[in-house]
Order: C-alpha cells, then sequence, then structure tokens
C-alpha cells in the first residue's frame, strides 16, 4: 500500500483488514487511524478495544467505516452510564434534603419549646423577684390590765412591682411556743372606722357587736382594709399597688399563757402565693405603758 495513500486516512474512521502469514482468515479492525509510521512499519489505531499498533504489511485493505452508527452505540452507552450515576446522585441528594428537612423541624421545634419554657421561667422570676408582700409595722393591744398582749396587729403593703396579692392565698406563721400557721378567714374583712369604731374594734359588719377580733382564732387571721381606693380588699381580697391593711391575730387563741408576757419574743412570716415572703422578729418591751405598743 502506498504511503500518499494511507497519509489520507490519518484521522478517520477506518475499516482496516489485516491477515498475519499463515492464517487462512483475515481480521477487521474499525477505528481512527491516529498515525502512520512508515519507518517502524506500524499504523497507530484507536479503537472500540483502546489504542494499538497494526503492522502494515498485514494491512489487507483500508477504507473509512460507518462512523456514525458507531457513534450512536458508544453515545448510548455513556448515556447510560450517565443516567446510572446521575440517578445514584439523586438519591444521595434527596436524603441529605429529607435528613436537612427532619433536623431543621426538630431544631426549629426544639427552639420555640426553649423559647417558650424560658418566657414563662422568667415571667415566673420576675414575678417571684419583683413581686411580695411587705410587713410596714407590728402592734400590740394588751389585756384590760395591760399585763400581756393579747393581740397583734401587721401593717402591710404589697411590694414595689407586685400586680396583685390575694390575702386568702397569703399564710401567716407565728412561732413562739410551737409553730402555727393561720390563712385568712374571708368572713373576717372589712373597711377601717366601720361605724366610727377603731381598728381592735371594728365589726364584723355595720351594727354588728361581734368585732373581728373576737371571731379570729387559733387557725385563721381577719383583715381590715385602711387604704383600698377600688375596694379590692373588701371584694376579692385582693392587693393592688398602694393598697394598705392590717392582719389582726389572736395571740390568746395560739399561746397556751393567754398571749405573750413583758421581755418575751415572737417570730414568724407571711408568705404570698407568688413573690418574697416577709419576716418579722419582735420583742416585747418590760412595762406595757399603755393598752396599745408599736414592737419592733
Amino acid at each position: 500500500m502506498e504511503k500518499k495513500y494511507m497519509e489520507r486516512l490519518v484521522g478517520k474512521h477506518c475499516k482496516i483488514v489485516t491477515k498475519e502469514p499463515g492464517e487462512d482468515r483475515a481480521n477487521v479492525v474499525t477505528g481512527i487511524l491516529e498515525d502512520v509510521d512508515y519507518k517502524d512499519g506500524f499504523v497507530l489505531v484507536n479503537s472500540e478495544q483502546g489504542l494499538g499498533c497494526l503492522r502494515i504489511n498485514t494491512i489487507i485493505a483500508i477504507k473509512p467505516a460507518q462512523k456514525h452508527r458507531i457513534h450512536i452505540e458508544k453515545r448510548n452507552i455513556n448515556k447510560d452510564d450517565k443516567a446510572m450515576v446521575g440517578i445514584g446522585t439523586l438519591i444521595v441528594f434527596i436524603a441529605m434534603i429529607l435528613v436537612a428537612a427532619v433536623a431543621a423541624s426538630v431544631l426549629i421545634n426544639t427552639g420555640e419549646t426553649l423559647q417558650s419554657r424560658a418566657k414563662s421561667v422568667g415571667l415566673s422570676t420576675i414575678q417571684e423577684v419583683s413581686g411580695g408582700i411587705a410587713i410596714e409595722q407590728v402592734t400590740g393591744y394588751t389585756d384590760v390590765d395591760r399585763s400581756i398582749i393579747e393581740y397583734l396587729a401587721f401593717t402591710v403593703r404589697p411590694r414595689a412591682g407586685s400586680k396583685y396579692i390575694d390575702l386568702s392565698l397569703c399564710t401567716l406563721t407565728v412561732l413562739h411556743e410551737n409553730l402555727t400557721v393561720l390563712k385568712l378567714n374571708e368572713s373576717l374583712v372589712q373597711t377601717v372606722n366601720l361605724d366610727n369604731a377603731s381598728v381592735f374594734y371594728t365589726p364584723v359588719e355595720s351594727g354588728s357587736s361581734y368585732t373581728i377580733l373576737d371571731n379570729t382564732s387559733n387557725i385563721n387571721f381577719g383583715v381590715i382594709s385602711i387604704h383600698d381606693p377600688d375596694g379590692s380588699i373588701t371584694r376579692t381580697y385582693g392587693m393592688n399597688s398602694g393598697d394598705r391593711a392590717i392582719l389582726l391575730v389572736n395571740l390568746s387563741a395560739i399561746i397556751d399563757t393567754g398571749g405573750l408576757e413583758p421581755r418575751e419574743t415572737v417570730l414568724g412570716s407571711l408568705s404570698p402565693e407568688i413573690g418574697i415572703k416577709s419576716e418579722y422578729d419582735i420583742s416585747v418591751p418590760s412595762v406595757f405603758s399603755m393598752r396599745i405598743i408599736k414592737l419592733d
């Protein structure tokens, strides 16, 4: 085969017929003729089996081949391979999206729960810290002979920041020889100066001969409203900002000796439902100069 014909086919798809010496049948190789080396007597062919060399003296015939059909088949194979890879990638991608969506949902729900709980805890903490009830003054009331203190009067008010104090849910403790816990008797709530009576003689109701002090016991205390513009204390037993009230305690029903004798001490606390409690620790003077005594 002459050189000029071989070189014309370089870079083209060719059908090359070869026959080795001593073989009866010829072989056909289809591929791109890459190069012709006349010096060494080889041609370089890029076929479906890969890049290879054929001896020139074994080539019987060579001609351009139908390259379109070969490319179509090869292209289809490449598409199938890419499709398989694409499906796998899509599955992994969808799985990653699902995992991310689930994780995001968990994080969002957890964040909302924590936010709601933090808000609730924050509000409760604010109420506990800023709210409460304060004892402004403690007054004692002696018997006729001024030998023993039979009753105590606690002047109380809401602490700064308190929106509402429910007196019916407050507990008053008295510690002398024993610890006594008192709660409000809701039938013993009245306004100050009712029927022009003094605090310790305030009647249960207008025109009644029964006083609040007479009806207090070893388990209940009474309340007298001394400043309550909206009437919340007498209507709902609730104290708003600026309200003041007096809590009456019957020591004669609590202490076995009938009350506090001179030089004795008594202590305890007043605890609201929510907020800071108030504690008191009072010492009785050695001499009772009057029936009404201011206690420290």
